[in-house]
């Protein structure tokens, strides 16, 4: 398959509230597609998050570790195809 010219969108949460950041992940992961992803970037291990994923939409997800810390997170969580 080819990504030419295919934009992922990325998520920062850093500066959102933390009560606001799992909604807002979660209501981006709903909109993708099948075989679809985000990047999503934190200032700490998002591990809770994925135990949430694999509670709410377990089987329907990827979890890819871009860049794990000290200072950044970057994760690809992507919908199964």
């Amino acid at each position: 398959m080819c990504t030419c010219n295919v934009s992922e969108t990325t998520i920062d949460v850093r500066q959102i509230m933390p009560r606001m950041r799992h909604p807002l992940i979660f209501q981006t992961f709903d909109q993708l597609g099948p075989g679809e992803a985000f990047l999503l970037v934190n200032d700490h291990d998002p591990r809770p998050l994925f135990y949430q994923f694999n509670v709410e939409r377990p089987g329907e997800f990827g979890w890819d570790y871009q860049e794990e810390g000290p200072d950044l997170w970057r994760v690809r969580i992507s919908r199964a195809a």
